[in-house]
């Protein structure tokens, strides 16, 4: 098993793409944390889920947004497992591809963005600040945080969504240079349009099919796709893989 023994926490993973990335994470040997913010059954469904498969999890709340929480999360989790080895900063505040109802950039309002920042940006680094204190102790560790292609190619634009994803990538590439020296990989993954998850609901046929006839490999990606890039970059096969972005997109932005 390419991560056995090591303690995983993901945030926002009681649907979607978090779910999916909790449930080959523990096919592999991890110990599962699924983080979730208020839907606490479809959060124990994942668990069963794991445990069904012969893995193991564990379903814990907290608003990545919220500092004392997540300090709670990460100091009950260190109390009943003595490490944590792997954070997958996949939570976001909520947000809907629809083309229809994205706001323009001359309507679109400061709050906007700051409500992405919140959730997208604000999130990991409170995560990021509770667990790298022990992290930097036990000298190891994996940090992913899940951005988007839409950074590189706005096919529409979620302006708002965008920029903070954009940041996320920032963020992402500052820590990998000041965490290296002390076996700290953090790294990005950049999921195409994943479809079906509650945020692409509501992107149009018509949409999807543009975005499919543009791609390499003409189809969308699924949550599935983007759970087996985060366990490569989770194990020791992406040992020294820091700082990087995986574009996860069936080739629709290739650099």
């Amino acid at each position: 098993m390419m991560i056995n023994n090591k303690v995983a926490l993901i945030t926002g993973a009681s649907r979607g793409i978090g779910a999916a990335i909790a449930k080959k994470l523990a096919s592999e040997g991890a110990f599962v944390v699924v983080n979730y913010l208020k839907n606490k059954e479809l959060a124990e469904k994942v668990v069963k889920e794991i445990e069904s498969q012969g893995g193991q999890g564990a379903a814990l709340q907290a608003d990545v947004q919220n500092a004392e929480q997540v300090g709670l999360m990460v100091a009950q989790i260190i109390d009943s497992f003595g490490a944590i080895d792997i954070v997958i900063n996949n939570a976001l505040s909520h947000y809907t591809f629809n083309p229809k109802t994205r706001k323009t950039a001359w309507d679109i309002d400061w709050q906007d963005y700051q409500n992405q920042w919140e959730g997208n940006v604000h999130g990991a680094f409170n995560i990021c600040q509770a667990v790298l204190p022990y992290m930097k102790d036990q000298m190891g560790g994996r940090i992913i945080n899940i951005v988007s292609n839409l950074i590189d190619f706005p096919v529409i634009p979620y302006h708002d969504y965008t920029t903070s994803k954009m940041a996320l990538l920032g963020f992402t590439r500052n820590l990998a240079k000041e965490l290296g020296a002390f076996g700290i990989t953090v790294n990005a993954i950049a999921p195409g349009l994943t479809y079906p998850t509650d945020s692409s609901i509501e992107t149009k046929e018509d949409v999807r099919e543009k975005i499919m006839e543009m791609t390499p490999m003409k189809r969308l990606a699924v949550p599935e796709d983007i759970a087996g890039s985060a366990l490569f970059l989770a194990s020791d096969l992406a040992s020294f893989i820091t700082g990087q972005c995986l574009y996860v997109d069936g080739g629709l932005v290739m650099k």
